[in-house]
């Protein structure tokens, strides 16, 4: 009985023991498969994470390539329609290269002037999308990515933007877009993951994409009146609204759903996507199922089970292999998931991968690789790469690459020229790594390469416009020594006074001439100013002068007066600035001649062309005195003895001789007015009598009555003007009409006699036929008569100036100035 108790409580003991540590065992199981279940979530998170992340960066490089083809840029800088087409057949052809939704271009303005969904109905074309993120992104200088939902299409996507600059433009012209679907992302990452819930979310927790659909564009948290507003004015997601979906969080990696449903929560944020999580929910009662359930189905028979201790542990073991082996078939299902991901990223990444065996043969090559080269797969699935190469790329890849990649593994940015299957050569950069055994032996190789086609032309295009540009400077720096060969031979040799002042007005340079003239030489005079060389006189007559040209930044010429040993000289100085790179004035040439005996020669041609006027005037003077004196009196008893014969024939009715004498008596009328008009236009006696005023309006007004051209006179504030002022005021006016009447075939003319701050300005303009000035020479005008020269000499013996303005077709008009002082300086 004792030994009995004994046996019972020791089975008993090892009964409670059993089942003790069979609890433990198994709640200690299920704890540790719910970390195990926590790590591979989080674990599955990441790898989510990466896979978004590589799948979203895939389209930088084609956007930024995009950017920079002249097509693109020119439909920026010239919107022409045949422009236009072009950079619309250029979004065509990268649009079907990376199968994406659409790829357009968009203006400094944010209006979109070409897409490749132009001809559908949803076209983007006239759309202004300057609101969007991206779009002033780009414009600040910067590649963008966005994801949001079309506002014109409806659909979600990825927009990737970069700056479009024009050439030697700093600011971007404009933005070009792509948008790329995220179908395939949500099929094979969002989707395909059977492990709990996959969400990836935006701003404000809004669900953009996840294998629940039920919770698209609802909000992981309730939204705030001021997040709504927010969400509202992006248009990132629509236009609302953003549900709430119900999740409401118990702790720091715990939620639960309507439904009471708990999940434990992993999240990983977008590293290039800022605000942009992936969040993956496990839920707490599957993770630790595969032991749980095994737990409450063996409670209730415990009693059992010491009895059927082998067969528990059998079939408990059973279990286990079975669970184990639907893990690991688990695990081989999401391997090739993975496999399939890999096996899509790996040929619709815009670069070209391809892999090769020890022997150089060719396993895998992507389809990026083919369409660069123009091959199908199975043209070059077994083939060497060395059949691919050019010849020197060849021997460069056998006798040094190769060697040290078999020794190192690793090949980083080596340059290769691949032939493509038309004949072309393809410039590649490539990189490669290699894949090993468990024995360390190099099993295959990844390489991928980045054609460097078009970067390399323009590397060599850069380094012959480089040479031309050395060439240039070498040409300019002998014509500039040749240049200046020739400055210091005319500085050294030339009869003028030269010199070189800065802004400050001091010496930076004279020739020997200054020297000779002035007694200061270079040493003397540089870096001081005339004050500090010259009389205070001369310097500031120099300063006075300088200083005009400073303030227009014109060139001047002025008449300076320099004191010599032989008595005062002129010279004619010609004065003109030097521009710094600022723009502004920085130094000042002055070219001096001497001028004494061209200005003597002058004053005596001045003095001898007044005589000579005025002998002319006495002579029209006394000229028109015996015409109207002498022949006019003769005229007259001449007509007197005509009218006598007249009537005398009248009284013998012998009228055909009566009519003779009344013809003479006609004749001899119109001889005594033309006589008059002669002497009249020869020395009007209004303008000695009445003044220049009078003598013109008479003028005109006979001009007028002898030619038909209507003319108007007009005079403003005109003083008393008599003397050698008033006759070259007439005189060219009266030459001025006769020539309008012989050559302009004018209709209307206007004289105006006005006096503008102490000069006198008389002109005449005519709607006559007109003429080029500049074929007009210094002896005359164009038709005889007193001429041009006569009229400048009379205007230069005043000291004043003659300026004809004319354009053939539109008349001409011819403007006197004579200063007022001429009036009581000389006298007739």
């Amino acid at each position: 009985m004792r030994l009995r108790t004994i046996l019972f409580t020791l089975a008993l003991l090892a009964m409670v023991s059993i089942t003790v540590s069979g609890f433990y065992y198994v709640f200690s199981l299920r704890e540790s498969e719910t970390e195990v279940a926590r790590r591979r979530a989080v674990v599955h998170t990441e790898i989510i994470r990466n896979q978004l992340e590589g799948f979203l960066s895939e389209n930088l490089k084609p956007v930024r390539a995009l950017a920079g083809l002249p097509e693109v840029q020119r439909a920026l800088a010239v919107p022409d329609p045949a422009i236009i087409a072009q950079a619309n057949y250029i979004l065509d052809l990268f649009r079907d290269a990376l199968d994406v939704d659409v790829v357009y271009l968009l203006d400094r303005h944010g209006l979109t002037i070409a897409s490749s969904n132009r001809n559908s109905p949803d076209s983007f074309v006239g759309e202004n999308f300057a609101f969007r993120p991206y779009f002033r992104e780009a414009m600040q200088g910067n590649p963008s990515k966005y994801l949001a939902l079309g506002m014109t299409s409806h659909k979600r996507g990825a927009y990737y933007s970069h700056p479009v600059f024009a050439e030697d433009v700093d600011e971007p012209q404009g933005v070009v877009v792509i948008k790329a679907p995220i179908s395939l992302m949500e099929k094979n990452i969002i989707q395909s993951s059977s492990d709990g819930v996959t969400i990836l979310t935006g701003p404000y927790g809004v669900v953009f994409s996840s294998n629940q659909p039920g919770w698209l564009f609802g909000s992981l948290n309730p939204l705030s009146r001021h997040e709504v507003e927010a969400l509202r004015q992006s248009r990132q997601f629509g236009d609302g609204p953003w549900p709430w979906v119900g999740l409401t969080a118990l702790g720091q990696d715990r939620l639960e759903d309507l439904s009471h449903r708990q999940y434990f929560m992993h999240y990983r944020e977008l590293e290039s996507y800022p605000g942009w999580r992936v969040i993956h929910l496990q839920e707490v009662r599957l993770a630790g199922d595969s032991v749980f359930q095994p737990l409450i189905r063996t409670t209730g028979l415990l009693v059992l089970a010491i009895c059927a201790l082998a067969g528990s542990a059998v079939y408990y073991l059973f279990r286990k292999a079975r669970a184990e082996i639907m893990r690991r078939q688990r695990v081989e299902r999401e391997l090739r998931q993975s496999e399939e991901r890999y096996r899509t990223l790996y040929h619709h990444t815009p670069a070209m991968l391809h892999s090769i065996d020890p022997e150089g043969r060719l396993v895998s090559v992507s389809d990026y690789w083919c369409e660069a080269l123009g091959y199908r797969a199975e043209e070059v699935i077994g083939r060497h790469l060395v059949e691919f190469l050019a010849p020197e790329s060849r021997l460069d890849l056998l006798d040094r690459n190769k060697p040290h990649f078999l020794r190192t593994g690793v090949l980083r940015d080596v340059s290769y020229s691949f032939v493509k299957k038309n004949g072309e050569v393809v410039e590649v950069i490539l990189s490669a790594i290699a894949e090993r055994d468990a024995q360390g032996g190099i099993v295959r190789s990844l390489a991928v390469l980045l054609d460097i086609t078009q970067r390399n032309r323009m590397e060599r295009e850069l380094r012959q416009a480089q040479e031309q540009l050395s060439q240039h400077s070498k040409e300019l720096e002998r014509q500039v020594a040749e240049r200046t060969r020739e400055v210091t031979s005319f500085l050294a040799y030339t009869p003028a006074v030269v010199y070189l002042k800065d802004n400050r007005g001091r010496y930076l340079l004279v020739n020997s001439r200054f020297a000779d003239l002035l007694g200061r030489g270079q040493d003397q005079v540089r870096g001081r100013s005339d004050t500090e060389v010259f009389p205070p006189s001369l310097a500031r007559q120099f300063q006075d002068n300088d200083g005009q040209v400073l303030a227009s930044g014109q060139p001047r010429q002025f008449e300076e007066f320099i004191e010599q040993s032989d008595g005062p000289h002129v010279y004619l100085s010609s004065k003109f600035p030097v521009q710094g790179e600022d723009g502004a004035v920085a130094a000042i040439w002055s070219v001096s001649l001497d001028i004494t005996e061209l200005k003597r020669a002058q004053e005596s041609l001045r003095r001898l062309s007044g005589m000579i006027l005025a002998s002319q005037e006495k002579e029209r003077t006394a000229i028109a005195r015996e015409l109207h004196d002498e022949l006019g009196q003769v005229l007259t008893a001449l007509r007197m003895d005509a009218v006598w014969l007249q009537r005398w024939l009248e009284g013998r009715d012998q009228e055909q001789a009566a009519r003779r004498a009344q013809a003479m008596c006609q004749l001899i009328d119109r001889t005594i007015t033309e006589v008059r008009s002669i002497a009249t236009r020869l020395r009007p006696a209004v303008l000695d009598d009445l003044g220049l005023v009078d003598a013109l309006e008479w003028h005109t007004s006979d001009f007028e009555k002898r030619t038909g051209v209507r003319v108007r006179f007009s005079h403003q504030d005109v003083p008393e003007i008599k003397g050698l002022a008033a006759i070259s005021a007439y005189r060219v006016a009266q030459e001025a009409l006769t020539n309008i009447a012989r050559h302009a075939r004018a209709s209307r003319v206007e004289v105006a006699l006005v006096v503008r701050e102490g000069w006198l300005e008389l002109r005449v303009a005519d709607d006559g036929r007109g003429f080029s000035p500049a074929g007009i020479g210094e002896g005359g005008g164009a038709g005889g008569g007193w001429g041009l020269a006569g009229m400048r000499e009379r205007a230069g013996l005043l000291g004043g100036q003659i300026r004809i303005d004319s354009i053939p077709g539109r008349g001409t008009t011819l403007t006197l100035r004579l200063p007022l002082a001429v009036e009581e300086r000389d006298k007739p």
